[in-house]
């Protein structure tokens, strides 16, 4: 398999996300459309590879910017009805790239991710590797609390029994087989870096330093890492369940020891003293209760939304025709 696909130039198609990136596009669009030059004279791609923009409803001009960018040869654009959120986003230009390309690499489009690692991506899956995580090597240019709670991050994932590659974010080569066996998940709660290593077939790791920004904000604040551990989590594993359920039934036994020890305490005739212990073991009862209720409540929601079966993205507008539309 390895010698077929040293002999083929495979199509690549660079799937980039964009929300509200007006101030970056100009600056990386360049970088991305270099990169795909590149590696088309060195050979190791087919010249009909393209960089695909996905517009997540931004509300300033990155649409309008993907739609002059399209106009030269090696970039395209869909955009979405509305902001579905980074997850969906991607997912949206994978499942539109799977029967045009050989290759994804997906990546975001702040620059801060280094390009330059595709080359190496592209080396392996031409070696027989069907997946290709991008990891990074160290997190030096990172606050001591965006380290700590982003390397914790991938910690608590695998604890919860997530699969995940430790410090990988959604940067990625993926073979288009790959992309159709995926395109079997019908998930709702998407967490694509817990997902994909689900589908199997065989991976590799490459290393890269990350950068700063190049420019604009980051959309990606505490919160929103926050909330998506938590979905990550709860989409993906029941430890937590578990996790509840055990802890229920230590707090059982601690019951149960206590009520013997009053009804021993009442018969010796030793008086069971102090109304604020017991407002404490109830207060403390009543709030494991409700956190284990809030945590069921949101397994039953993602059940919810699952079984709705609503599309997870609808897409607008294209750059170009699809090939059922020329037809």
């Amino acid at each position: 398999m390895a010698g077929t696909k040293k002999n083929h130039k495979p199509i690549l198609y660079i799937v980039i996300p964009c929300y509200n990136e007006q101030e970056v596009l100009p600056i990386t669009s360049k970088l991305f459309e270099g990169k795909v030059r590149e590696l088309i004279e060195k050979k190791k791609i087919s010249d009909s590879s393209r960089v695909l923009f996905v517009n997540d409803g931004s509300k300033d001009d990155t649409w309008n910017i993907i739609q002059e960018l399209s106009k030269t040869k090696y970039f395209e654009g869909i955009s979405l009805s509305r902001n579905r959120g980074h997850q969906n986003a991607l997912l949206a230009g994978l499942m539109e790239v799977k029967d045009l390309c050989d290759i994804s690499i997906s990546i975001d489009c702040d620059g801060q991710d280094d390009i330059n690692a595709m080359d190496e991506m592209v080396e392996k899956y031409l070696d027989g590797c069907d997946v290709v995580y991008g990891v990074r090597s160290k997190r030096e240019s990172d606050t001591f609390f965006k380290r700590f709670t982003a390397e914790s991050f991938y910690k608590l994932l695998n604890f919860m029994g997530v699969e995940a590659v430790f410090n990988h974010a959604d940067y990625r080569l993926l073979s288009s087989r790959v992309l159709k066996e995926f395109a079997e998940y019908k998930e709702v709660n998407l967490f694509l870096r817990g997902m994909i290593p689900l589908v199997g077939f065989k991976p590799d790791t490459v290393y890269y330093e990350r950068h700063e920004r190049l420019a604009g904000e980051s959309h990606y604040p505490l919160s929103k890492m926050l909330s998506l551990a938590f979905d990550g989590i709860t989409s993906l594993s029941i430890k937590p369940i578990r996790l509840i359920t055990m802890f229920g039934g230590f707090v059982a036994i601690l019951s149960f020891i206590g009520v013997l020890y009053s009804v021993i305490a009442k018969i010796r005739g030793q008086a069971v003293t102090g109304w604020a212990s017991m407002t404490s073991i109830l207060c403390f009862v009543s709030g494991v209760q409700m956190i284990s209720l809030g945590m069921i409540g949101e397994y039953i929601g993602k059940i919810y939304l699952e079984t709705k079966q609503r599309p997870r993205f609808i897409i607008s507008e294209r750059t170009f025709k699809r090939k059922e539309e020329e037809k």
